[in-house]
């Protein structure tokens, strides 16, 4: 039981580490916190999982999905779209626009987190384990359901912990907007049906793939790493490392040759990101420089150690493929 639960209980727990302790955001001490973050990040990227491979979907509703997942925690539990001195920060300040109440800058980069990070990155890197059981449902009925509540209730706490520590209420507008998004995203993510396209072109080389994920999210992260970049320069830096990274993976997915090797290097490139941005990120709650180190230290090792087993274990599922192949060619034989 333990052996068939191992995929989504991975994903359940790798989905908060990587989005709070791998990021950098929080310190190691704040580990036992994971009991909250659990259920809202893992219980979030499993669902999302879930249901998109329930309907036998594909990556663009994962995304999507994964939009709704930002604005719904930043809108509504953490509101830190709205919230002017969220984390005593001032995150609104550069980039603020009145008329919408949000900092384009804190917005694009907190959403962009989320969706790269805190889902996709770890659905990648789970499904990366899965084999013949990437794109099939890892829960049944019951678990889902169970799933769903864990989400509902970890938004429940996350919720109340945020407000007792940054007491704010956005406007009846600003929620009410932030809900119709949520919604229309949620169903565009769960009942559009995009169609790929395919060409005979051969796609790049894993390699080139993971160096194109490293150098975009390197694009992204440096608008909120330096300080002395100036706000819209930072913003059109993070939008065009985005654009170019879609744009990319859109072209070469199409290609013949994509496959699981390509989309284990998107994960292992967004993971070795958030391992060089913990060492340039101080965490937002006190902690002692060298806590911080040690846990930047720690979890950075724990992901190299996480991306190189699943490149070993994709290169066995490869030798165990061609080995069964030359075995049925000597039986016809």
């Amino acid at each position: 039981m333990i052996r068939r639960n191992a995929l989504p209980l991975g994903l359940f727990f790798l989905a908060p580490l990587v989005g709070e302790f791998l990021l950098g955001n929080t310190p190691i001490v704040l580990l036992p916190a994971i009991v909250v973050f659990a259920p809202l990040y893992g219980g979030g990227a499993l669902l999302i999982r879930e249901l998109v491979r329930r309907r036998g979907l594909g990556w663009t509703n994962i995304l999507i999905l994964a939009v709704a997942y930002g604005v719904l925690e930043e809108g509504f539990t953490t509101q830190s779209l709205f919230n002017p001195n969220y984390a005593d920060e001032h995150l609104l300040a550069p980039g603020y626009i009145p008329a919408l109440g949000i900092g384009v800058p804190w917005t694009l980069f907190v959403v962009g987190i989320h969706v790269f990070w805190s889902i996709c990155a770890p659905i990648l890197l789970m499904e990366g384990f899965a084999g013949e059981r990437r794109t099939t449902p890892w829960l049944g009925r019951r678990g889902l359901i169970v799933t769903a509540i864990l989400f509902v209730l970890g938004l429940v706490a996350s919720t109340a912990i945020s407000q007792s520590m940054y007491p704010y209420t956005a406007s009846a507008a600003q929620f009410t907007v932030t809900g119709v998004i949520v919604v229309v995203l949620i169903a565009v993510g769960l009942l559009v049906r995009f169609k790929g396209f395919a060409t005979n072109s051969q796609a790049p080389g894993p390699w080139i793939v993971f160096v194109m994920t490293l150098l975009t999210a390197a694009a992204f992260m440096l608008m909120t790493t330096i300080n002395s970049l100036p706000v819209w320069a930072g913003v059109t830096l993070a939008a065009a490392g985005i654009v170019v990274f879609f744009a990319l993976t859109a072209l070469w997915s199409a290609r013949e040759g994509w496959g699981d090797a390509h989309r284990l290097a998107i994960g292992s490139g967004a993971l070795l990101t958030y391992v060089w941005h913990s060492f340039v990120k101080h965490p937002s709650s006190l902690a002692d420089w060298i806590v911080v180190l040690a846990g930047a230290v720690i979890f950075g090792a724990a992901a190299i150690w996480l991306i190189w087993f699943a490149w070993r274990r994709l290169r066995l599922q490869r030798t165990d493929e061609a080995a069964d192949a030359q075995d049925g060619l000597l039986q016809q034989g």
